[in-house]
């Protein structure tokens, strides 16, 4: 099975190659780089998101250490002591204002309550709306006496606050006098602050799943570019009552991803523009000469041996050519001795052909005509010797005729003549031979069938196919002539019943100097045959469905 073979050039095929291969290089550089950013933006964004909850842990630490130790130094200072211990708003505002306003922020919230909760005092910032009584007194007082810390909502407000019991010194154990509640309000300045201290970090607050406070609008999560730690508020007990939410957008990452594969395309883009241009340039240079050595093969495939290469470098190339041209010197030498050596053994196969069919045509005249010098004949034997010089005679033209179409193709004049009329003349020189080997002849052509020919060479065509069937039908058989028309070409049936045409000449048997198992001739007989009907415009084949005998086919045109 053949294999298909590629019409493409070999420039257009280096230039393929070449921009498959820079496109797939470009295609791992491009996915290893990106691939590489992206990594390194994850990372970058992922570390800037715990340094936001770095960030926080530090600023809420720092907050509730401020609380824990304001709210301790009032609990132990004498004087705010025995003001605690009045339980007058006045009193305490007076005594520990001045000393609260100092130590704390602006922002800070700070409420004296009864051991029971009950609201006494307020300082600072004043809770909206006013409150009465605070509930997680009673929350922390399980920690007493020490300090608790965490988040609590006040009035729809997140609070960071800091409890400390203040107790004074009894006969019996030390008794729980107030309780001082310190903290911090959790709203939008704050979260605003904490992204200030970090960048694009965004910080937002959760309580029963509304957002209490927020840096900005925050990114829709879940999403594959957005980053997300979330962490637990805890009351003072230690139990959750919301969320720290801290997210980092990866819309600009993904706008610095977008830019370097636009990058990457346009440097692809270039590197493969600038490379076919470069290769194209050098390719043509290097490949000129193969195209040299392929129009050189084109023409030696077309028979020009003469045709040589002139060899502009000495490299592969280079000397490639100069072993083309010594090639070609070799087939030129060894063309020419085949010239020669065929036309000697073409010159000792005729001769020895000649001489053998020449033979006996001269033996018959040298004989008939001896008999007739020096013997005394009767006018009957005289005609029959002199009928058989004549057809001597006339088989020694056919000879030479043959030997002059092999040298040059000439058409004799053409005429109408009965296509039965030409089969039948060439039988009848063949008849002795017939009547002799008792053949059957069967004629079945049409007495009004005309065709324009040059009926001394047709007649040979017919002479010549039956003399190759009596030749292998020594014991008998029969010969078949059949010819129909149609509206354009004749078509005959040339068949005998011999034993068929060897197959080891059958794809030749129209070749010069083919034969097998011939007696004599020159083997030119079928060439010469189907030379005269293609000279005539029609064309002479065997039938390769006949399974018996041979069968051969003309077709001869009508006009």
């Amino acid at each position: 099975m053949l294999k298909k073979t590629s019409s493409l050039s070999l420039l257009s095929k280096i230039l393929i190659s070449t921009s498959v291969a820079i496109t797939l290089l470009f295609a791992v550089t491009g996915w290893i780089v990106q691939d590489h950013a992206t990594r390194l933006t994850t990372l970058s964004l992922e570390e800037e998101v715990q340094t936001g909850f770095r960030a926080y842990e530090a600023l809420w630490r720092a907050r509730t250490e401020q609380l824990l130790s304001v709210s301790q130094i009032l609990s132990r200072m004498p004087d705010v002591r025995a003001a605690f211990s009045t339980r007058d708003a006045a009193t305490i505002r007076d005594t520990a204002g001045e000393i609260w306003n100092r130590l704390a922020r602006e922002d800070a919230v700070f409420l004296v309550c009864d051991p029971s909760g009950r609201l006494i005092s307020s300082l600072g910032r004043v809770p909206s709306p006013p409150l009465k009584e605070l509930p997680l007194v009673r929350t922390a007082a399980a920690r007493f006496p020490r300090q608790s810390s965490g988040f609590i909502m006040l009035g729809g407000t997140l609070y960071q606050v800091a409890v400390t019991p203040v107790y004074v010194e009894s006969a019996r154990e030390p008794a729980l006098i107030t309780v001082l509640v310190a903290g911090y309000v959790v709203d939008d300045g704050v979260a605003t602050r904490l992204q200030q201290a970090i960048g694009d970090t965004n910080f937002t607050f959760n309580v029963d799943g509304q957002v209490v406070a927020s840096s900005g609008p925050a990114p829709a999560a879940p999403s594959l570019f957005v980053r997300e730690l979330r962490r637990p508020l805890l009351d003072l007990e230690g139990h959750p009552i919301g969320e720290l939410v801290i997210s980092r957008s990866f819309d600009a990452a993904q706008a610095y991803i977008q830019r370097l594969r636009r990058d990457i395309f346009f440097i692809w883009a270039a590197a493969l523009t600038v490379a076919l241009a470069l290769i194209y340039f050098l390719a043509r240079r290097v490949l000129r000469p193969v195209a040299e050595l392929d129009r050189a093969a084109t023409e030696i495939a077309r028979g020009n041996y003469d045709y040589t290469i002139q060899p502009r470098s000495s490299d592969e190339i280079g000397r490639l050519a100069e072993t083309f041209n010594s090639m070609t010197q070799s087939l030129r030498d060894a063309r020419h001795e085949l010239i020669r050596q065929e036309r000697i053994g073409t010159i000792g196969r005729l001769s020895t052909s000649l001489v053998h069919d020449l033979r006996n045509p001269l033996a018959a005249i040298y004989g008939g005509a001896e008999l007739l010098v020096d013997s005394k004949l009767s006018p009957d034997q005289v005609k029959r010797l002199a009928s058989n010089i004549y057809k001597s005679s006339r088989r020694i033209q056919e000879l030479f005729q043959d030997l002059l179409s092999i040298a040059r193709d000439s058409v004799e004049q053409r005429e109408p003549c009965r296509l039965a009329d030409v089969v039948r003349s060439a039988l009848e020189s063949l008849q002795p031979q017939i009547d002799s080997q008792h053949i059957e002849v069967h004629l079945e052509i049409p007495e009004d069938l005309e065709a324009t020919i040059s009926r001394s060479r047709v007649e040979r065509v017919f002479l010549n196919l039956a003399g190759n069937a009596l030749e292998v039908m020594p014991s008998g058989g029969s010969i078949s002539v059949s010819a129909t028309s149609n509206h354009s070409a004749i078509e005959i049936r040339f068949e005998d019943s011999g034993p068929g045409v060897s197959p080891s000449i059958r794809d030749r048997l129209f070749q010069p100097f083919v034969s097998a198992g011939k007696r004599s001739g020159l083997g030119l007989g079928l060439a010469l045959s189907r030379q005269t009907i293609l000279d005539h415009g029609g064309d002479l084949w065997l039938d390769p469905s006949s399974s018996r005998g041979a069968r051969f086919l003309i077709r001869l045109p009508l006009n």
